[in-house]
């Protein structure tokens, strides 16, 4: 990350983040809130780790990644993060051999430390426990849609079936309706995944 997008970043964050000292504690600024917040999200380095790094105790790591966060969420999220040109994801698969396809889908397993009493269902298939992070990409491999939470031992197609994006794909609102001619039929537009997504309308 560039200087000036960081900077950035903690201007449009400060009226959430801005917080006034007290006679017992005084606060950090807003560039080490979000400092510690890109670090962590960044880096797989643990909260002992980044508290040494920005000279924060450990404990207070996690409250300020969340609150990070959330401010993220509440002041950016529909601000930055929005659905590209539709038309301009279609041109891109086509040059790249798919002509009918809008996205790309598919699960990625993120690692994470065991929750207590349920490291099981955090277990995946690849024996490490983790959380199921299922994203959709345009043609340049940028982010159009992402789900998370989902214990690491759950099948992407369940990840999927219970997904705001199918709910918004099965109610025809999410890709534009229309068909391409390829060949001598014609197709609507899809999006291409593995095998553990079921053929859905």
């Amino acid at each position: 990350m560039s200087r000036q997008t960081f900077l950035e970043l903690c201007q449009w964050l400060t009226p959430a983040l801005q917080h006034q000292d007290t006679p017992k504690c005084r606060v950090l600024t807003v560039e080490k809130w979000v400092g510690i917040a890109v670090w962590k999200l960044a880096t797989p380095d643990s909260y002992r780790s980044v508290g040494q790094q920005f000279g924060v105790r450990k404990a207070s790591i996690a409250a300020v990644l969340m609150e990070v966060v959330r401010a993220i969420n509440a002041l950016l999220l529909h601000r930055l993060v929005r659905l590209g040109d539709p038309d301009a994801a279609i041109v891109g698969f086509a040059s790249l051999g798919f002509p009918n396809c809008f996205g790309a889908l598919d699960g990625i397993d993120i690692p994470i430390c065991a929750p207590e009493h349920s490291g099981g269902r955090f277990l995946n298939r690849k024996r490490y426990h983790s959380m199921v992070l299922q994203a959709l990409v345009d043609s340049r491999g940028r982010l159009l849609d992402i789900y998370v939470g989902w214990p690491g031992s759950t099948h992407d197609a369940r990840v999927f079936r219970n997904s705001g994006l199918c709910c918004r794909l099965e109610a025809g609102i999410y890709i534009p309706q229309r068909e391409i001619p390829v060949g001598d039929t014609t197709m609507p537009l899809c999006i291409i995944t593995d095998a553990a997504y079921p053929l859905r309308p």
